[in-house]
């Protein structure tokens, strides 16, 4: 089945060494993208700082607990924009996780790992994450209206 997309609709497809050097890179396409949405109804630059968080954290828990700094994998990420919806997957060959087991962090801990799975679900309106036979990918998707 193809689906139709406007002229207005917006796909990125990326794929990069599992290296953290390409962090920054990730994080400065998700600024670009929401600063240029102008269906978005709410602050783009607020918007935009989000993004590059929401994706240097799912990218940095690809990169260090799917694949435990393995240079020779890769992290695949698609970001497209549909209709009212931003919808942000990140892929890994991990070996998955169960998204409802993850505990919540505790809020005086001095630890600084743990919470970047608890920051994307408060930043991104709805979070997903699937396992599959060889690919795993966690959605995050964004209300644009």
């Amino acid at each position: 089945m193809t689906r139709m997309t406007s002229p207005e609709d917006i796909q990125v497809d990326i794929v990069v060494p599992n290296q953290t050097r390409y962090l920054s890179l990730i994080g400065n396409i998700g600024e670009a993208i929401a600063r240029e949405l102008d269906r978005y109804q709410g602050n783009r630059e607020t918007l935009a700082y989000h993004l590059n968080l929401v994706l240097t954290e799912a990218m940095t828990n690809a990169i260090k607990h799917a694949h435990h700094l393995n240079s020779s994998k890769t992290v695949r990420v698609r970001i497209h924009i549909e209709h009212d919806e931003l919808c942000i997957e990140v892929f890994d060959q991990g070996q998955g996780f169960d998204l409802e087991e993850l505990p919540l962090p505790e809020p005086d801990s001095p630890v600084e790992h743990g919470r970047g799975l608890f920051l994307i679900r408060t930043l991104i309106d709805e979070v997903d994450y699937r396992r599959g036979k060889d690919t795993n990918v966690l959605i995050m998707k964004k209300k644009l209206r």
